[in-house]
């Protein structure tokens, strides 16, 4: 077990991140059920990161500098990776074609007009609600619950949502899951309550972004798929930012 746990801890950070590692993982049953699992433990590192980049650099940075950096760091660290299932899907569904041509559309390498909108809007509003919450003085481990929930998100998604082909990642992460591979992956959470107080407030707003977010997946593309994983993790980030920016400074006023 405990081979297989270390194991899944670097092929989660393999997958999720560009954060070197320089090591050969095997997949398996157990060492890909273990990467899964261990989603959350990646964005509560990455969501470390950026705090700890933010709290040593607050001060000698004008805000505005600050959160355009911690943006781009976020960007960096995860490769860009989540924005590209993005922008495919926002491709796909706006193109309002038949779902073959989606399907086609989302598999297209190249990006058309919608994707290119959805991520300008995304990184726009990452940008603003990160300098938002810097001036409103809330705690930067906010990020740290942020990217952790974020990446939970996806795992509900592997868990509990169809895969919509038998086909890609999605699919092969999900024929070794079950239930209670979410109910482990649960672990790092308190971790971030800890750091956060009022965390279970996002974890809260997480849940009907993911019956909305899975319900209307299905319902465009009968089921997920890689690329749907990635969008809600950059959705669901954008949706816990804009919660934790109301609600703090809602209760900071």
């Amino acid at each position: 077990m405990t081979r297989s746990l270390g194991f899944g801890v670097l092929l989660a950070l393999q997958f999720l991140t560009r954060l070197p590692v320089p090591v050969q993982c095997p997949w398996n049953a157990d060492t890909s059920r273990w990467a899964v699992r261990c989603y959350p433990l990646v964005g509560l590192l990455l969501g470390g990161i950026l705090a700890l980049t933010g709290r040593l650099l607050e001060g000698w940075l004008p805000t505005p500098m600050l959160a355009l950096l911690l943006l781009s760091l976020w960007v960096a660290l995860t490769g860009g990776l989540h924005l590209d299932g993005l922008m495919d899907v926002a491709d796909a569904l706006g193109s309002n074609a038949s779902l073959e041509r989606r399907w086609a559309i989302m598999k297209d390498p190249h990006v058309g007009s919608f994707g290119i909108i959805a991520l300008v809007f995304l990184l726009v509003w990452k940008g603003t609600l990160l300098l938002a919450l810097l001036e409103s003085g809330v705690s930067l481990a906010v990020l740290v619950a942020v990217l952790a929930l974020g990446r939970f998100g996806a795992v509900a998604l592997l868990v509990l949502s169809p895969a919509a082909r038998p086909e890609g990642m999605a699919w092969a992460w999900k024929q070794h899951l079950g239930h209670r591979d979410l109910l482990l992956a649960l672990w790092p959470l308190p971790l971030c309550f800890w750091l956060l107080p009022g965390g279970m407030v996002l974890f809260a707003a997480l849940v009907p972004f993911l019956l909305l977010y899975g319900l209307a997946m299905i319902r465009a593309f009968k089921g997920i798929n890689g690329d749907i994983v990635g969008a809600a993790i950059e959705g669901g980030e954008l949706w816990l930012l804009l919660v934790a920016w109301i609600w703090w400074s809602s209760a900071m006023g």
